[in-house]
């Protein structure tokens, strides 16, 4: 498999090699080993989550506290997103950076961010299925979102689509809004814990 990394540290995308043959194609989705080889250290993957969404879902933009943050990593098992990684680290060189790569079943890439990173997707088809390996169980008190349609990010979502958002998402604050109320992560905790995996 090939991983790169993104313009936005601690991002990546991963290209796994495929080999397929008349009963179908075979991959390795998930190195935790090759990944240590880019990250310093392994990540430990503890939950799984898996969506299923209908075509102009929107999803995120979701981060959460450091420490322990949560890193991610995502590829698409069913149909066709974007997925996109938001630099929220007050502090970073690249504070506001959006990266965007496409997920799909025909190079079935995935990507990584690491903890202190905002990440949503959009669905381009319908019943895109999205599986995630994370590093923390999910925290309802120390999980946050910014609203992805904040024109301040500007996530390239495809124009044509009609985009649907969970309630949630719909009164998630601005970017304004999470720095002024002191939630966002900074790049000095983000450098911080990364020093102890």
């Amino acid at each position: 498999m090939d991983i790169a990394p993104l313009s936005i540290e601690g991002a990546f995308v991963v290209t796994p090699r495929q080999f397929p043959d008349d009963r179908g194609v075979f991959l390795e989705s998930f190195r935790g080993d090759r990944l240590a080889e880019h990250l310093g250290h392994r990540p430990d993957i503890v939950q799984t989550n898996v969506s299923v969404s209908s075509r102009g879902t929107v999803r995120g933009i979701h981060f959460a506290d450091i420490p322990p943050g949560q890193g991610k990593y995502i590829t698409a098992l069913g149909g066709k997103l974007l997925d996109f990684i938001v630099d929220l680290r007050e502090g970073s060189p690249t504070f506001g950076t959006v990266e965007q790569v496409l997920l799909d079943t025909v190079d079935r890439r995935a990507v990584y961010l690491t903890e202190g990173l905002g990440h949503a997707f959009c669905a381009l088809e319908d019943d895109t299925t999205a599986m995630y390996l994370c590093t923390a169980a999910y925290n309802p008190t120390g999980e946050h979102g910014i609203h992805p349609l904040d024109p301040d990010i500007g996530l390239p979502i495809p124009e044509d689509l009609e985009v649907t958002l969970s309630a949630k998402d719909q009164a998630a604050p601005t970017l304004a809004q999470a720095r002024a109320a002191a939630v966002l992560p900074t790049y000095a905790d983000w450098q911080a814990h990364v020093a102890t995996l």
